[in-house]
């Protein structure tokens, strides 16, 4: 796949090359600031591209016949815009005047990303630092396993290769000190990450706690990181590390499900957020969402307007408060015995399912996401556990994200009868109607459909006995 990768980035590199050296003659007003952004998709999944500053959607761009865009923007400030095909999305840097044409293939959506025209070199970078960072994910279990020495190593080794990739990329394109901040982070956060979560993740899968063993300055990376940046409180690095950053910090696992624990590690984040930034408009982004997960994942009450009052101290962001009343609200109001509204989902070969006609027994549903795999391994793990001891129930896995055929390659090791794949075609949907944006969420319905409890979660020590009790009361 790497080298397929390799071979398209420096067929397109060449074309683009060509398009640059002509595009290079053409001499712009310095009051002109225009630019065009183009493209061709195969197996679109929406008709129309999303062209997005931040969570603002700047414009719609429709496909044709051929399933190709074209748009000219008579004004156009540089900096970091996002396109979206939903379900997925990636970034897009334009720099003053710049001509861009993308080429993907909805199916394999981050691997396929191709730029040609003016300003597509540093894109084209960008991508294919993202398609090595996702190399890595795939492997950062295994690493995880490797005592902390050879961790320490390999990690070293690696982004040590990686960083000269970027400084030669930067003398070659030249990009400027902007999007170097994009680049820069992306490339460090990425590495800080697995850093981060070693110590847990190692001990979760191997039972050793090398907390112990980490040199002194082993965390001395996160004084290089400029918390106060406000043009990374959007970029997905920044906010992902922070995540990550967070849960170390509180010493927070993927896995982790208790109620009270749950609410004392969140009040505690919210602190940490407090004293780390003090630039407000990053400390409320932050705190924003840090308060959205949490009320998705705790469904105490009692506890939720105990963390509410908290955040309400923090927070200055008024706009985001009444946002996070109706997220409360609607969480609260997906009550029991109500039928589960359908969504958008699809099944291994790609056709159009209505969960309703598909539940016949009790059933567990629970959800996991390409971006979180240990949870998802764990998760499936699980599920035939469950079966195996409740021959009467059924379990449907559904995928919140990723393509259709790293779903079904990541699905194929997971057989038993009863365990139902599906893949959410529409997360935006879903999301609204199962009220689902926190990957730790589970539902019981009973054999019509009605939800029996609308927030449980498959590795709580008690589903056994509460999967018992809600279908024989049923």
């Amino acid at each position: 796949m790497y080298i397929q990768i390799l071979y398209k980035y420096l067929f397109f590199l060449s074309i683009s090359t060509i398009i640059l050296l002509a595009s290079c003659q053409k001499k712009f007003e310095p009051n002109d600031f225009s630019a065009y952004f183009q493209g061709e998709i195969q197996n679109p999944t929406t008709n129309y591209v999303l062209f997005c500053k931040d969570n603002e959607i700047l414009d719609t761009l429709f496909l044709n016949s051929e399933n190709k865009f074209s748009k000219k923007f008579d004004s156009l400030p540089s900096g970091m815009y996002i396109y979206k095909i939903e379900p997925e999305f990636q970034y897009i840097y334009f720099d003053k005047n710049d001509s861009l044409t993308v080429r993907l293939n909805a199916n394999d959506f981050d691997h396929s990303i191709i730029f040609s025209g003016r300003g597509s070199e540093k894109n084209n970078f960008l991508m294919n630092l993202n398609v090595k960072n996702i190399v890595d994910e795939s492997n950062k279990y295994e690493n995880f396993d490797q005592p902390l020495n050879i961790f320490l190593r390999k990690l070293d080794s690696t982004q040590a290769i990686r960083t000269t990739y970027y400084l030669k990329s930067k003398a070659i394109i030249g990009w400027d000190e902007n999007f170097d901040l994009y680049a820069k982070t992306k490339l460090d956060l990425h590495f800080y990450s697995q850093k981060e979560v070693y110590p847990l993740a190692h001990y979760i899968r191997t039972g050793e706690n090398v907390k112990t063993q980490l040199p002194s300055d082993y965390y001395n990376f996160r004084k290089r990181i400029d918390f106060n940046n406000e043009n990374l409180t959007k970029y997905s690095s920044f906010t992902r590390y922070l995540s990550i950053m967070l849960n170390s910090i509180v010493n927070e696992s993927e896995v982790e499900f208790d109620s009270q624990s749950k609410f004392d590690k969140n009040i505690e984040k919210l602190n940490i957020v407090d004293t780390l930034i003090q630039n407000q408009k990053v400390k409320n982004a932050i705190l924003n969402n840090i308060a959205f997960i949490y009320l998705l994942e705790d469904q105490n009450i009692y506890n939720n307007d105990k963390f509410l009052t908290r955040y309400f101290e923090l927070s200055t962001d008024n706009d985001q408060h009444n946002e996070i009343l109706q997220i409360q609200k609607a969480v609260q109001n997906l009550k029991d015995k109500k039928k589960l509204p359908n969504v958008p989902l699809v099944d291994t070969n790609n056709r159009r399912v209505i969960i309703t006609q598909i539940i016949k027994k009790p059933t567990l549903i629970f959800f996991w996401t390409k971006n979180g795999l240990a949870h998802a391994e764990g998760a499936h793990r699980r599920a035939i556990n469950l079966l195996q001891s409740n021959p009467d129930i059924q379990i449907i896995s559904i995928c919140i994200d990723g393509e259709q055929e790293d779903w079904k390659k990541f699905i194929s090791k997971f057989k038993q009868p009863g365990l139902i794949m599906l893949r959410s075609s529409d997360f935006n949907i879903m999301k609204d109607k199962w009220i689902i944006t926190k990957i730790q969420r589970s539902m019981i319905l009973d054999s019509g459909g009605k939800i029996i409890n609308p927030f449980i979660n498959i590795f709580d020590k008690n589903i056994q006995q509460i999967i018992n009790n809600k279908t024989t009361q049923n």
